[in-house]
């Protein structure tokens, strides 16, 4: 088997089994709230969502920008996790200290048993149907409205980022050349390309319109096929005309498939991507 499809499936069955653990203390920081469970209507499944406000939030009028992300176990508590958090509030509250950029970011649960369904656009026969068209619908139909009408948000495309982690960055990159007039950003940390080839034919039928901007990411450890893939993703775009100045390519020395990789790189991944042009 695939190493990274080997390692990917070992993190779902962690996923199903976490249950059984004892969690560690919560060290979510008072900037995220928890919404109450979501019906997804696509998927008759229930969802919880995990939002994070700026540290100014309460105190002004101003409205933000979005950057929705799925796993959301992992982003911002430990307790929660599987493996280790994001730390997405801790570094944006930073960033918010040190800069202009402040956002609003939205956390989507994954679905357990269900995870690998759920972000793939299309099926794989170790792991079976694709639900990835349905959790796309959820996320811009159902979700992202109650974001918008429930929060001060800039909802427009321009002001609208996806991002996510190998399955996740599969997803995130469906999104953003599926749904050009929701998403004009979307950070690709380790995608797992190798578990549908084929996005690179979609890719080609469907190329993310030129002011869309793509961050890709991946860790030299994770293996010489997954850094391949990514390396021929970032030509195929290229050649098909994507302005070089739109993409962002990285192969991180040592990196592994882990969310320590993520983490280290999330905070110059979403100042690259909300750059003024």
């Amino acid at each position: 088997m695939h190493t990274t499809r080997r390692t990917a499936l070992i993190v779902l069955l962690g996923l199903a089994a976490c249950g059984d653990k004892a969690p560690p203390p919560s060290s979510a920081t008072a900037s995220v709230e928890i919404l109450p469970p979501l019906k997804m209507t696509q998927l008759n499944r229930e969802r919880v969502i995990r939002v994070y406000l700026p540290p100014d939030y309460a105190r002004s009028d101003r409205q933000y920008p979005v950057v929705y992300m799925h796993d959301g176990q992992n982003l911002f508590d430990d307790a929660t996790s599987y493996s280790g958090e994001w730390g997405i509030d801790e570094s944006l509250d930073e960033l918010a200290a040190t800069s202009d950029l402040a956002l609003i970011v939205v956390g989507i649960d994954n679905g357990g048993e269900n995870r690998m369904n759920e972000l793939s656009p299309w099926p794989n026969a170790d792991v079976g149907d694709a639900e990835g068209e349905g959790y796309m619908d959820f996320i811009v139909n159902q979700l992202k409205p109650v974001i918008d009408q429930t929060y001060r948000t800039l909802g427009d495309r321009k002001n609208t980022a996806i991002l996510g982690s190998s399955m996740g960055g599969l997803i995130s990159h469906y999104a953003i050349t599926h749904y050009p007039n929701i998403f004009s950003k979307a950070g690709i940390f380790s995608p797992s390309y190798w578990f549908s080839p084929e996005v690179y034919d979609d890719t080609r039928e469907r190329p993310p319109t030129d002011d869309s901007r793509l961050y890709l990411m991946i860790g030299e450890r994770e293996g010489e096929d997954s850094v391949d893939n990514l390396l021929t993703m970032e030509k195929e775009l290229l050649e098909l005309g994507h302005p070089p100045n739109n993409l962002h390519t990285e192969v991180v020395p040592d990196g592994e498939h882990h969310e320590t990789l993520w983490r280290a790189h999330f905070a110059g991944a979403i100042t690259w991507l909300f750059a003024e042009d």
